[in-house]
């Protein structure tokens, strides 16, 4: 089948590691567009965190954030959907990771939230040194951070975890499974466990785009680097995982390209437009 939609990750796999998009990304990007197919950003990040490299291209529409809990038109600013945590979640979550030492952002319509001394140096709290520029500009501080996440307990879009360590994420993943009944948790690098309301994930927001545009999941390509790609890959017609990509997300793909930093979405995006030519 033709493929006319197109959702791509952006940290590790449409951006390269400062954070940017590659001119040859761009320019794949906008071929893509070019020829009618429906190119739609699908990130962990929230509405205000999106990079304006990817966002000022002519012809990007739709975006899905905060791993699925909103989905944007960016041509108009409308919130086309959005899940909320329910208020007895929050409470539950913050019960059971009160005195593991854990740090936390919040996410509420779009914004992110962080406590002040996590965004004043990040590294402490778990988060890479590469990372401390995007944390630093797109975290709001707030203090003190459980307090903030009660006030705001019926408002929250998604809501992080940040950890030390992949052992400690994976032991309060599987305490959070049995205790809190109506989350979907996932993860898109080690020192994050991401958790919004059960109906999010990036492949819920690629179905709902699919629907709204009238197309099956078979014309959808999709591309990820992490964990939180996963299920979105396996919804694809195709699923395409960049190599530094992590083990369930190569897992789930149907096809490698290159990595990140050597424009593995171009090198996707190239075959995509050869085979719908051939298919024409």
């Amino acid at each position: 089948m033709r493929i006319s939609c197109i959702t791509l990750d952006l940290d590790r796999t449409t951006l390269n590691a400062q954070g940017r998009l590659s001119e040859r990304n761009r320019k794949a990007i906008e071929s893509a567009i070019a020829r009618g197919i429906e190119v739609v950003i699908a990130s962990g990040r929230s509405l205000h965190a999106l990079p304006q490299d990817v966002c000022a291209i002519a012809g990007i529409r739709y975006a899905i954030t905060s791993n699925g809990a909103s989905v944007y038109d960016l041509r108009t600013g409308e919130c086309l959907r959005q899940f909320k945590l329910t208020e007895e979640s929050v409470r539950e979550i913050l019960r059971q990771t009160a005195c593991t030492g854990v740090s936390y952002e919040a996410f509420i319509d779009g914004q992110a939230y962080a406590e002040r001394a996590y965004v004043e140096d990040p590294v402490r709290f778990g988060a890479l040194p590469a990372a401390i520029p995007y944390i630093q500009s797109t975290r709001i501080p707030v203090e003190p951070i459980d307090a903030f996440l009660l006030t705001h307990a019926r408002e929250l879009d998604s809501l992080d975890l940040v950890v030390r360590s992949e052992q400690e994420k994976q032991k309060l993943w599987k305490l959070l499974e049995k205790t809190v009944s109506d989350i979907y948790l996932t993860s898109s690098v080690e020192q994050l466990l991401e958790i919004s309301y059960r109906d999010s994930g990036k492949h819920s927001g690629a179905k709902y785009i699919l629907e709204r545009l009238g197309l099956p999941d078979a014309a959808l390509a999709a591309f990820g680097d992490g964990d939180n790609d996963a299920e979105m890959l396996r919804l694809a017609g195709i699923g395409f995982a960049v190599a530094n990509a992590t083990p369930g997300c190569r897992a789930a793909a149907d096809r490698i390209v290159p990595s990140n930093e050597e424009d593995g979405v171009a090198c996707g995006i190239a075959q995509i437009l050869r085979e719908n030519e051939g298919r024409e």
